[in-house]
């Protein structure tokens, strides 16, 4: 053990001494006094200098001590894929700050210290590294800015700084690097300027800036930074790195145009700008680029329409532009030529037909054009029957359109299909048979068209599904009792189209339904089944608009419901008192059921009396239960007994008052008086029932 020890400490502090075990199982011999035959290590062979370090992925912890400095004539170090700091020890639990020392062996050529838990700033002394070609830091808790020293780093060709904590600026030193070939910066805290491009950048193939908040405008003129240093942009002398086959700048705040000088770059393949602020048309030189083969900008503001220069990219495989403000029709030979995976083009202005030849290679995967305007000739657009031969599609979003017809049958060749959005067109017909082969779906939306015919039973193999949303068709016939053969139900949406009959029980084996529940708006019969409160994790409710009666106790069951809608239909009975608190935040989702009732405390009599939008079935008493028929009674023969005599009270009250002032004024009792007790009896009807408390619009049960 005591050389392992011995060993080890030139690599960590005293404190890790302990993992010296698990050194041995790499075959570190604590009695051998060379190290030279270990894993991990390798020595020059005339002297037996250690000049590599490799513990990469040895789940070795604690900080890396100064005495790594001592290891004069390594070359290699990599401790990455640990918990601490270190030299090629990528990939373990190291730890603490860089130590200086390290940054001080003369003749190290690459470090690996990526995917620990290394804090602190980068060493200053970052600069003595001047015959490092890779440096790996990323993955860590680094923080402060990225040295200026670094500018003698000169024959660095790979830096990855990725996924820490920098700040501050990108800095022009960088540009002293002629050798680098990449460079990552992104998910870090950096900011202001990107000023790259100024040096020569001949043999920079990868540029990775995303993830930071780096601002300014694509577009200004590479002076006016120099002048300006403070003003951010990204340089359009980008367009001078040749090399380049990858720029992800995406995740910024940049503004501005796209620069025409970004068409220079003819290696390059993955151009990745999006969710920034850009705005303006993709330069026409861009889609001249052969070599591309993704182009993500979605989440900007730019415009324009997509030329056919895009149809000629033979190499093109991901075009991602939702979220923008494109317009015009999309070139009707986009697919012929390129084999193309991913193609989202939602939430813009396109118009015309539906490219027939998406799927021409027959590698398309995601297809998302939904809110658009797609709607073909004068007439109407279709969904193309020549997507049956997208067999690799996994997605397909085309809704908020305008497209009409039928779902072409051939759409059930599409088995690997998981997600189907085709709400909001104008779709008719009957759901196709055939789609009974998705059995990999998750989501089908077709909510929001003209689609009828009865609820296919091919639907029961479709037992993945989690969201199923047919509402807002005509759907005809009665709920299919084999809906509770879909066991991963979460959502389920059938309201607004003309379903009859009666819930079927089997619902309430829908145990995950938790989203919603939605039968509004059909000619739904019957009473709630029983089995419906076995929905335990149901949030939403919505049967409203149908013909429903009987009680609404099963409701009471619903232990996560929050909202519920049950208005306009036969209601009877008292509202549930689980459901009082749904009552009081939305009544209207309540009414439209002349028998239901409000059954509340006697405490709370008054509240209830004075909610208009119910009437009240019963008060009850405090201990919670309802008064007897009995109770009632004498209630009801007290109150009308008390109102007679407060009423003879009065009368005899007023009588008497009378007289007294005709016998003060020395007079007798004329017809006058008998005229009071007219008036009393005029006023009250001859002492109508209405005026008696218990009776008429004073009732109270």
């Amino acid at each position: 053990m005591l050389a392992c020890s011995r060993w080890v400490n030139f690599i960590v502090t005293q404190e890790a001494l302990d993992i010296c075990a698990s050194f041995n199982s790499l075959g570190w011999n604590d009695s051998d006094s060379i190290p030279c035959s270990w894993e991990g290590i390798q020595c020059n062979k005339r002297i037996h200098n250690v000049i590599s370090l490799n513990l990469s992925g040895c789940a070795i912890s604690g900080q890396l001590g100064p005495e790594i400095a001592h290891l004069a004539e390594l070359q290699i170090l990599n401790l990455a894929n640990n918990t601490s700091l270190g030299l090629s020890l990528h990939s373990n639990s190291l730890s603490g700050e860089i130590p200086d020392g390290l940054f001080q062996i003369p003749h190290l050529e690459t470090i690996f210290l990526d995917q620990n838990s290394f804090s602190g700033s980068i060493p200053s002394n970052i600069g003595n590294l001047t015959n490092v070609s890779e440096l790996w830091l990323d993955h860590n808790l680094l923080s402060g800015i990225i040295p200026p020293s670094i500018r003698n780093c000169s024959e660095l060709e790979r830096l990855y700084l990725n996924n820490n904590k920098l700040v501050g600026l990108l800095p022009q030193s960088l540009n002293f690097l002629d050798n680098l070939v990449a460079l990552d910066v992104s998910s870090n805290r950096l900011q202001g300027n990107i000023l790259l491009g100024l040096g020569n950048c001949k043999n920079l193939e990868s540029l990775v800036l995303s993830y930071n908040k780096f601002s300014g405008d694509l577009h200004r003129v590479w002076a006016t930074v120099v002048a300006y240093p403070y003003w951010p942009l990204i340089p359009p002398e980008l367009g001078k790195c040749k090399s380049l086959t990858e720029l992800k700048l995406y995740r910024n705040q940049l503004e501005g145009e796209i620069p025409i000088e970004l068409g220079m770059l003819s290696e390059l393949q993955n151009l990745e700008l999006f969710e920034n602020r850009l705005n303006g048309e993709i330069p026409i030189s861009i889609w001249k680029i052969q070599s591309l083969r993704h182009v993500l900008l979605y989440k900007n503001n730019l415009s324009g329409e997509l030329p056919l220069e895009l149809t000629h990219l033979k190499r093109l495989e991901g075009v991602s532009l939702y979220n923008n403000s494109f317009f015009g029709v999309i070139p009707q030979s986009l697919g012929v030529n390129s084999s193309l995976d991913l193609l989202e083009l939602m939430y813009n202005q396109f118009t015309g037909q539906i490219p027939p030849n998406l799927c021409f290679r027959q590698r398309l995967r995601v297809l998302n054009l939904g809110s658009n305007h797609f709607q073909g000739n004068n007439i109407s657009g279709k969904i193309p029957s020549s997507f049956g031969n997208c067999t690799n599609l996994t997605s397909i979003d085309l809704s908020m359109n305008r497209l009409g017809g039928f779902i072409p049958p051939e759409l059930g060749n599409l088995v690997n299909l998981t997600e189907v959005f085709l709400a909001h067109n104008h779709l008719q017909g009957c759901l196709p048979p055939q789609l009974s082969t998705w059995k990999k779906l998750d989501v089908f939306d077709v909510g929001f068209n003209s689609l009828n015919c009865s609820i296919p039973s091919s639907l029961r193999n479709l037992t993945c599904l989690s969201t199923l949303i047919l509402e807002e068709n005509r759907f005809t016939g009665g709920i299919p009792p084999f809906l509770s053969e879909l066991k991963r139900l979460s959502l389920l949406r059938m309201g607004g189209n003309l379903l009859a009959g009666e819930i079927p029980s089997s619902i309430g084996t829908l145990r995950n339904l938790q989203y919603g529940l939605d039968l509004r708006s059909n000619g739904l019969i019957g009473h709630i089944p029983r089995e419906l409160g076995d929905l335990s994790k149901l949030q939403s409710l919505d049967i409203s608009s149908n013909n429903l009666t009987g009680s609404l106790e099963v409701l009471n069951s619903l232990q996560s419901l929050l909202e519920a809608n049950i208005s306009y239909n036969g209601f009877t009975g008292s509202i549930p008192e689980k459901l009082m608190k749904l009552v009081n935040d939305s009544p209207s989702s309540f009414l439209g059921n002349p028998g239901l009732c409000l059954n509340c405390p006697l405490s709370d009599g008054l509240n209830c009396v004075g909610n208009s939008n119910f009437r009240v079935c019963a008060i009850s008493s405090h201990n919670g239960k309802n008064l007897s028929k009995t109770e009632i009674a004498m209630i009801a023969l007290g109150s009308s007994l008390g109102v007679f005599l407060l009423l003879g009270l009065a009368c005899v009250f007023l009588l008497c008052r009378r007289r007294k002032q005709h016998e003060a004024l020395g007079r007798k009792p004329t017809e006058d008086d008998e005229s009071l007790l007219n008036q009393i009896m005029e006023a009250t009807e001859n002492l109508n029932d209405k005026y008696i408390v218990g009776r008429g619009p004073m009732e109270m049960f």
